[in-house]
């Protein structure tokens, strides 16, 4: 077997019950492991019972997406990983397009399928959409979805492209590369690790692709919703850290000094909107980075490129210039 699908799964029993009979079904040609993070619902009793083909990976403690996969992965052979979110539906022959990238293109380390929306086949889904980018002040987007604009899918982005990130939904990445990069960095422990991960690759010279041919739908905010606070931290928190580890060095200072500007803006948008509990959060989350900050200067590689984003600023392309979709910005 040449891939390995990875589900990571966390008191999710009934999404396991839904969605991994379609992953069985369509990967007749890979080894399909769940890792548990210690759930405390049935988690591990339905796949026994249910699912006896799966094999089971049983982390010691609920370690979140970043360090619960570093943990698995620990026990996976195949040289091919596909890490796959607990929420996603698969579609027939949806890994052998990524397997043949990886066969014929050795640089290309990281790829993504096409992501469609579960709830609403015809668009684009939030998480990934047709793969990612960044601005130059470290905000993402993607094809297909930015902000909350989220494309109808008409073959728009059909195209196999490569992308700066891969999103964590549904993540192909070659076992060597990632153990060269000593995988996610378990300091985020869920959200944008998959960003930072293709930032340190894009860096040493690997580059992840977008393949529109593979097809997957995703429900998106299964496990934790758009409205809790505690993603907001996460993704206000996790997103200085990357910078933090990956811009170069000349734009290092500069660039998070915006950064932190803009994040107080968005804690009075917050404010403004009532949703007080947010602008805590990004609070808590610039507390945490500063905590954080003397170790992730250390992860800093060695080598970091200049040329990292695909449009100056997606704030100002978006909500002023009013350029929704992604083929608007250039």
């Amino acid at each position: 077997m040449k891939t390995a699908v990875v589900i990571l799964n966390w008191n999710g029993a009934k999404l396991l019950k839904q969605f991994l009979p379609s992953i069985i079904q369509f990967s007749e040609n890979a080894t399909v492991y769940v890792a548990d993070n210690a759930s405390t619902d049935t988690s591990i009793e339905v796949l026994k019972k249910e699912f006896p083909s799966v094999k089971i990976i049983e982390n010691t403690g609920n370690f979140g997406f970043a360090k619960g996969y570093n943990e698995a992965l620990k026990f996976v052979e195949e040289p091919y990983y596909a890490l796959v979110n607990s929420d996603i539906e698969v579609t027939e022959n949806w890994l052998l397009p990524i397997e043949a990238i990886f066969d014929k293109e050795p640089k290309t380390a990281i790829i993504q399928p096409k992501l469609l929306d579960y709830k609403k086949k015809t668009h684009f889904e939030y998480a990934g959409a047709a793969g990612g980018f960044i601005d130059k002040y470290g905000y993402p987007f993607c094809k297909g979805r930015i902000f909350n604009t989220l494309e109808e899918d008409l073959g728009q982005y059909n195209q196999e492209t490569e992308v700066f990130w891969a999103t964590g939904a549904c993540f192909f990445i070659r076992k060597e590369v990632f153990s060269t990069l000593n995988g996610f960095d378990a300091d985020f422990f869920a959200h944008q690790e998959e960003i930072d991960l293709c930032w340190r690759a894009n860096n040493l010279g690997f580059s992840a692709k977008y393949c529109p041919t593979s097809v997957v739908y995703h429900v998106g905010g299964a496990t934790l919703n758009e409205g809790n606070p505690k993603k907001t931290f996460l993704n206000f928190r996790n997103s200085l850290l990357m910078l933090i580890k990956n811009l170069p060095k000349e734009k290092l200072i500069p660039i998070l000094f915006i950064r932190l500007c803009l994040d107080g803006i968005a804690g009075i948008q917050f404010i403004s909107q009532g949703k007080f509990k947010h602008t805590f959060a990004i609070l808590k989350a610039h507390f945490y980075f500063y905590h954080l900050l003397s170790r992730n200067l250390k992860k800093r590689q060695s080598c970091q490129k200049k040329e990292y984003f695909h449009t100056k600023s997606i704030v100002w392309s978006y909500f002023v210039q009013k350029k929704k979709t992604f083929n608007r910005l250039k």
